[in-house]
């Protein structure tokens, strides 16, 4: 019986989407919203975007990826957008539909995205990098794993950044009590930004009591 695979990668490109924006406001993380774009074919993907200051909607415009947006919830320090990406912008999600695969997870990375994907077996992985290659996509793999490596089926959700600021966090004592570093001094370790380190914490604890400590 063919067992699958959970692959984590970096993937780069001038014309992947919202790369432009991704590079004018390196202090923003974006997500992409799971499961809402069932149906590539509309154009329309959701996106939640943190940390982002006033300037973001004026770079959204300038972005040649995005041909229209609509800004749908609003929460203060995190936002949900709605994107159309113009013709010709490069997506990770139908080479990987093609492939039998499904993507899990999208984050914006330091040059692109950081992304998890499901994929059938270890051809689907070779004939993806060769479909990125083809396109001149930027294909580096960090991680995989089988499918049968979940603990308790359970999918570990943390991404790469968010693994390496809990990690920063906590061997600089960022937990302890009373806390011996601050987000802008893990800011200056990771070189980001301490919103960013925030974020990036906040959204990893928040994946570790989701998948360790929730029962279904």
């Amino acid at each position: 019986m063919p067992v699958s695979l959970i692959a984590i990668l970096d993937i780069a490109h001038p014309d992947l989407a919202l790369t432009p924006t991704i590079r004018d406001c390196p202090d923003t993380s974006i997500e992409v919203v799971s499961h809402s774009t069932t149906d590539p074919e509309t154009g329309l993907f959701f996106f939640l975007v943190e940390g982002a200051d006033e300037s973001f909607e004026d770079v959204l415009d300038r972005d040649h990826t995005v041909t229209d947006w609509m800004l749908v919830d609003d929460l203060g320090s995190t936002a949900v957008y709605r994107l159309e990406h113009a013709d010709g912008t490069e997506l990770i999600s139908p080479m990987a539909t093609e492939l039998g695969g499904l993507l899990l997870r999208a984050e914006s990375s330091d040059r692109g995205w950081t992304v998890r994907l499901h994929l059938p077996d270890r051809e689907a992985l070779a004939a993806l990098c060769e479909q990125c290659e083809e396109s001149d996509i930027t294909f580096d793999l960090h991680r995989m794993f089988r499918r049968d490596e979940w603990t308790d089926g359970v999918a570990p959700e943390v991404t790469d950044e968010q693994r390496t600021a809990l990690v920063n966090a906590y061997e600089e004592g960022y937990f302890e009590e009373p806390r011996e570093t601050s987000l802008e001094d893990l800011a200056d370790v990771l070189d980001i930004s301490p919103t960013a380190v925030g974020g990036r914490i906040r959204r990893g604890t928040g994946k570790l009591v989701e998948t360790t400590l929730l029962e279904e």
